[in-house]
Formats: structure tokens, C-alpha cells, sequence
């Protein structure tokens, strides 16, 4: 998402994106009416789809990788060993700068098939759910804050009577 925003905006080109590679910079110079333009080495190289994949006997359960995931690929506890649903992940790679033991590697796909339009679809849908209870959660701690601070209010009111 904020790499489509750059684009938009103008504050970024359309070769930036590895995962993309020149089939996505095939369709945004088409969707954008420019000039196709070969992948940009400065952020990457094009290849194979890869999953991220936790060695999990590694994994000493930060909870650290959770928070970045865009699609919540990640299913782990504090201190519990965590697992990657390969099938959800989307091989965006930011999950391994926060793991403090680098028990994150990316491992290729078995059977790797081509990004479509029905999986950038899912994936989009996995990031909106996030959005949405991440925005939900602050919400109610929000409301809990606001609740204490009425609660401590008449507590303090009923002292000083």
C-alpha cells in the first residue's frame, strides 16, 4: 500500500518491486500509461516467488515478526513457538529484520505458481482485515483508558467529601 501511494504521488517509479518483477511493472506502466523500464537492482532482483519459513526450534516465541506481517501469515504466542501459513504469506520479507534470533529464512515454494489477480485479491483482503482490527483495538483500548480516567474522577470526588 505505501508503495502504490508513492507511485500516485509521484515520489516513487514503478521498477521498485522485486516481487512484482517485470510482469508488475509490465501492468502498472500499462495501468499508468508510461514508459515499461527494466526492475531497479537498487531494490532487489527478480525471482521465483519465495514464502518466508521459521526455523522453529530457533523460534523462542518474541512475538517480535507478528506486528509487521501485512496479512497475518504468522500464528504464534509470547513465548510459544511460531509457524508460518505458507499459503497466506506473501513473501513480502518483513518479518526477518525484527526476529533477534534469525530463525526467519525464505525458503522457495514447492510448487510455485504465478501471482494472480485472485491471490493479490486475498492478500488485500488478509491486509484490510488487519487494518481493521488493529484500528478496532485501539479503539477499545481507547475507550477502556476513557472509562478508568471517569472512574478514578468519582473516586477522587467522593474522597475529597
Amino acid at each position: 500500500m505505501p508503495y502504490a501511494q508513492a507511485i500516485s504521488e509521484g515520489q516513487a517509479d514503478i521498477n521498485q518491486c522485486p516481487p512484482g518483477g517485470a510482469a508488475g511493472i509490465a501492468k502498472l506502466a500499462k495501468l499508468l500509461v508510461v514508459e515499461e523500464k527494466p526492475l531497479n537492482p537498487e531494490f532487489g532482483i527478480e525471482h521465483l516467488r519465495k514464502v518466508a519459513y521459521i526455523i522453529e526450534q530457533d523460534c523462542i516465541g518474541c512475538t517480535k515478526c507478528l506486528p509487521p506481517c501485512p496479512v497475518d501469515a504468522i500464528l504464534g504466542a509470547n513465548k510459544q513457538m511460531h509457524t508460518i501459513i505458507a499459503a497466506e504469506c506473501t513473501g513480502c520479507e518483513l518479518c526477518i529484520a525484527p526476529c533477534p534470533v534469525d530463525c526467519i529464512i525464505m525458503k522457495d515454494l514447492e510448487n510455485p505458481t504465478a501471482w494472480g489477480l485472485a491471490a493479490a485479491k486475498h492478500a488485500k483482503q488478509r491486509y484490510q482485515n488487519k487494518q481493521q482490527r488493529q484500528l478496532k483495538q485501539v479503539e477499545e483500548k481507547a475507550e477502556r483508558l476513557k472509562k478508568q480516567k471517569l472512574m478514578l474522577a468519582k473516586l477522587k470526588v467522593k474522597k475529597s467529601n
